[in-house]
């Protein structure tokens, strides 16, 4: 559920002239620096909102969209210990998170690089671009949370058996430049 705004969709707990102003409705593309900069500063501006719309679901991944324009996505997930993703890639859109609660661990690859792992604890932020492929798990003992953002928005998501089947190169997909509107409803049916 969110309320509508020009040009962008918020979350109603995040619906205040901050938050509208760090979505720059009008900008067309966000680079993975000003997506890790946007996942950071709603992470440690907007906490408490965020905390009151958290939720934690025993059965999946839970999510909530936060922000969506035709630039970007703003999504906040939380993680429950054992929870974590398939490995994946974005389909060419550029991406960040940033952790709210708890840590989360990070596997990550580069066409033809080693796999590498990471741990991403409270306030740790990571931006990128095309080409990464990466594996997220909470493998601590209490709930994580994070918020994602990616651009251009709703860009398909490839997942692989593992990381160490990511293809030499990883081409981009298709990226659905459509109108608000009609992101909205993709979003909608499709989450993070």
């Amino acid at each position: 559920m969110t309320s509508v705004i020009a040009r962008a969709d918020v979350h109603p707990a995040l619906d205040v002239p901050l938050f509208r102003d760090l979505l720059h409705p009008s900008r067309d593309l966000w680079t993975p620096r000003e997506l890790r900069e946007l996942t950071s500063y709603v992470a440690s501006e907007l906490t408490t909102p965020l905390l009151s719309i958290l939720s934690f679901d025993a059965g999946q991944r839970w999510w909530a969209r936060l922000g969506l324009t035709e630039g970007v996505e703003l999504w906040l997930l939380s993680w429950l210990p054992g929870q974590g993703t398939e490995a994946h890639d974005h389909g060419g859109a550029a991406g960040s998170f940033t952790v709210l609660t708890g840590e989360l661990s990070e596997d990550y690859r580069y066409p033809g690089g080693p796999i590498r792992s990471a741990e991403r604890g409270v306030g740790s932020a990571i931006g990128f671009g095309a080409g990464r492929a990466h594996q997220v798990t909470n493998k601590g003992q209490v709930g994580a949370a994070s918020v994602h953002a990616y651009s251009p928005p709703l860009v398909p998501t490839r997942e692989y058996p593992s990381l160490a089947d990511i293809p030499g190169e990883i081409a981009p997909l298709p990226a659905r430049r459509l109108p608000l509107d009609r992101l909205r409803v993709l979003a909608d049916l499709e989450g993070p």
